[in-house]
């Protein structure tokens, strides 16, 4: 390519001067850009160039010959392989100083705002051994069961003894389950063939009641030896409450399919934060790190700021984790949901803790909140928490047109959320403060609480 200054194969030096969206360490080489994976601010590396793009390439470094004070040796065994994190290899202060970083740069970039508030990252005091959900992929290597994690970019399994981000009592079922599936035989399913039968293996637990659920993804219905494998794990590990088998035929890279059949205990486990109880069932989506969910949470009350006479509008609420937490603090919440299992979910939850003040309705928020308003419901708050691809201009013009007074916008991706809150102070909204959350440590992922105000 014209004007490139590298070609694949080639060793060159770098300074490390900055990182990209996923954490990997951006220099430049004669003023051109490399993303080197890895590295870190303030590194000098020798790099071998992996791949050339028309405004960038990729490289993998070869040497660190100048390390960043920040550099620690990860603790995971298979860190390099895995690529379920990202930052083992950066001191736990200094990710969160970048994932703050990320936020300030979306924001001042794509959103053009500059002079908002934006408080360091909230922490964990223990940023190990936070997620209450694992899923793996079963596999056949060299003869012998294998399950862990994919290979970053490929579908090659790298068996996992251990991982130090997972609750430890999935590393122990995960051990057991192994044993029992190759005492059983169990044929293991190969997505090259589409023959065999056990597919993944999710597990889930409640940090605060210690219970837990394993489902066991099979390619079709008959599983014979299912309630013998699920007796034999409750009995070895007795903070198992419910093992479930799911059933996905699909050919796909979808994991969970539609249909559920529980072979020992309970169909679901509950979890409590923060003093509210919700049931967690295989399907069903529910925040991986509880700990720091309860922060994410209170925040979000704080900055709604509920007096107890507010009506509030939940929108994306999912299975209404977030809209019970406000529900103790209003006077009524409406939760808006397009996915009509995650609103049964939330009914369900808001039946376990009495609270007769949610309402939950399926559909669109930009069709179903102003059919609120012409029923004649206004709204003075409205919690909005999208998925990555953040909200839809439609939500955000219907928020505005039902001139909401204050707006609270969960965020999991900073560019996303700038781009929203750049189109939100155009239709009449100021950006108060912005907290990011440290959801994921060792990940390059960031949650970010914004409040915003109606000029």
């Amino acid at each position: 390519m014209t004007g490139v200054p590298v070609k694949v194969g080639q060793l060159i030096e770098l300074e490390i001067d900055n990182y990209g969206h996923e954490g990997e360490g951006v220099g430049r080489f004669q003023n051109f850009t490399v993303f080197v994976p890895g590295m870190l601010r303030g590194e000098r590396v020798k790099t071998r160039i992996v791949e050339v793009r028309k405004n960038f390439a990729r490289g993998q470094a070869v040497a660190v010959l100048q390390a960043a004070p920040e550099r620690r040796t990860p603790e995971c065994p298979i860190y390099a392989e895995c690529g379920g994190c990202q930052l083992q290899h950066l001191d736990y202060p200094a990710q969160l100083q970048l994932k703050r970083e990320q936020v300030v740069n979306a924001v001042e970039r794509i959103g053009g705002l500059t002079g908002i508030t934006i408080h360091p990252t909230l922490g964990m005091e223990r940023p190990r051994q936070y997620r209450n959900k694992l899923q793996y992929p079963f596999g056949i290597s060299d003869g012998a069961v294998v399950v862990g994690c994919f290979r970053q970019g490929t579908h090659q399994i790298v068996p996992v003894q251990e991982c130090l981000i997972q609750h430890p009592l999935h590393n122990r079922v995960l051990d057991s389950l192994r044993e029992l599936v190759v005492k059983h035989r169990i044929p293991i399913y190969d997505e090259r063939s589409g023959k065999g039968l056990l597919r993944h293996v999710l597990l889930k637990n409640g940090f605060a009641t210690g219970e837990a659920m394993v489902v066991l993804v099979t390619h079709g219905e008959r599983f014979p030896e299912g309630q013998a494998i699920a007796a034999q794990l409750a009995a070895a590990h007795p903070e198992i409450k419910s093992v479930v088998q799911n059933i996905n035929r699909t050919r796909g890279n979808v994991i969970l399919g539609r249909e559920n059949r529980t072979l020992w205990g309970n169909d679901g486990i509950i979890e409590e934060l923060d003093g509210l109880r919700f049931r967690i069932s295989a399907n069903a989506f529910f925040q991986v790190n509880p700990l720091q969910t309860v922060k994410l949470y209170q925040k979000a009350v704080e900055y709604a700021a509920l007096a107890g006479s507010e009506r509030v509008v939940d929108a994306y609420c999912g299975v209404g984790s977030l809209t019970l937490f406000l529900a103790r603090r209003a006077a009524e919440v409406f939760g808006i949901e397009v996915v009509p299992e995650a609103i049964r979910d939330a009914k369900e939850n808001a039946a376990l803790n009495g609270l007769g003040n949610v309402r939950f309705l399926v559909g669109e928020t930009e069709t179903v909140l102003p059919r609120l308003v012409r029923e004649g419901r206004q709204f003075e708050v409205a919690v909005v928490d999208p998925p990555r691809a953040g909200c839809a201009e439609s939500v955000l013009e219907t928020l505005a047109a039902v001139k909401v007074k204050r707006i609270v916008y969960v965020s999991c991706n900073p560019s996303t959320l700038a781009r929203d809150l750049k189109r939100l102070a155009e239709l009449g909204y100021e950006t108060k403060e912005i907290q990011p959350v440290d959801m994921f440590p060792q990940t390059y992922h960031v949650e970010s609480i914004v409040l915003m105000s109606r000029l």
